[in-house]
């Protein structure tokens, strides 16, 4: 090959390159521009946020005791995290998949802590059993 012929074949993937840069940037910025979330969004979920955040301190005030309060208070403390993770954290707009790699994980531990609260309560059971002193 001549010099010529080199040269215009890097002047060729120059151009190639830069048309291919430009139209990546320019997308990255469509991309990104219709990636923002009006701010009413935001308030409305602070608003919520504040809502639940003043049931659960009612729940307190109004002295419920019991698996009454602490299923309340469970109830709105996972209500206000969700809020959070979904929309904070952006995990509403994510590919399922991503969801499921960072939801799940939680969900199952608290499951098998589940498993095992109730795996406790029986090998209680049992050593109370077999292992109480005759009289």
């Amino acid at each position: 090959m001549t010099n010529a012929a080199v040269h215009v074949e890097g002047q060729a993937a120059q151009h190639a390159l830069q048309t291919y840069v430009h139209d990546a940037v320019a997308s990255g910025a469509a991309h990104t521009k219709g990636q923002q979330h009006p701010i009413r969004l935001y308030l409305v979920v602070w608003g919520w946020l504040f809502v639940l955040s003043t049931c659960s301190y009612l729940v307190d005030y109004f002295g419920i005791h019991g698996h009454l309060r602490w299923s309340l208070i469970l109830l709105f403390m996972v209500l206000k995290a969700g809020l959070i993770v979904a929309v904070f954290m952006h995990m509403a707009w994510e590919r399922l998949a991503l969801a499921y790699a960072i939801l799940l994980p939680p969900v199952l531990v608290l499951v098998f802590v589940a498993i095992m609260m109730f795996e406790s309560g029986y090998t209680h059971l049992l050593r109370t059993i077999f292992f109480a002193p005759t009289a």
